[in-house]
């Protein structure tokens, strides 16, 4: 690999569309395409193994979905910047695939180039989401928190330790942990009191 080049992986279930966007970033030498795969197992043991910068995932891409996926890959060290890949029929996929930790999200309708042209983008760290918002989603920080960091942000105002956290949603104290901390992050908070704060803030403020 020629030390411009992004390293790429690609996953896709639809085994017609996997060849055909391995075939475009084969040709473009402004990417080197290490791997890919059609399940969300298989892409998983070989981003393990070889990391890359950049991976395109299908967001329904058996068994686990992109969802859980970019919630595993986004835990490791050297986490890759992940473009979701999908159908924008559901307005709340884009939103979806940005709580759960991705760079990006390509419809599956726009032409390949739309996809190549997100890949450069989210390899210089850029963000990258044409469907959404972006200036309401930054004045409501909860609205880009996922479904399980919205759950534990309630648990937390409860005033739930992490044990009890643990055991309520049927995770591991270090899953909690890992929440926890991309909780903080989107909410631009340094402990759990804040956080509380920002939550019932922002509860009193929709009058909920």
């Amino acid at each position: 690999m020629k030390a411009d080049q992004i390293d790429i992986m690609l996953g896709d279930g639809n085994p017609l569309v996997l060849s055909a966007m391995s075939e475009v970033f084969e040709r473009d030498p402004r990417f080197s395409l290490v791997a890919t795969s059609a399940t969300a197992e298989g892409f998983l043991g070989m981003v393990m193994r070889v990391p890359v910068k950049v991976c395109v995932i299908d967001w329904n891409l058996p068994a686990l979905g992109a969802e859980k996926l970019i919630e595993v890959l986004r835990a490791q060290e050297n986490a890759p910047r992940i473009v979701a890949y999908g159908h924008d029929a559901d307005p709340a996929v884009p939103r979806q695939a940005m709580a759960s930790g991705a760079a990006a999200f390509v419809s599956r309708a726009a032409p390949i180039d739309a996809l190549v042209q997100t890949c450069i983008d989210v390899a210089a760290g850029k963000m990258v989401f044409p469907y959404l918002d972006i200036r309401e989603l930054k004045t409501d920080p909860i609205a880009t928190l996922s479904r399980k960091e919205r759950a534990i942000l309630e648990a937390l105002a409860e005033g739930l330790t992490n044990k009890q956290l643990a055991a309520r949603l049927e995770i591991s104290t270090n899953t909690v942990k890992f929440h926890l901390s991309n909780v903080f992050d989107k909410l631009s908070v340094k402990n759990r009191a804040q956080a509380i704060a920002h939550y019932y803030a922002a509860k009193a403020k929709s009058g909920g």
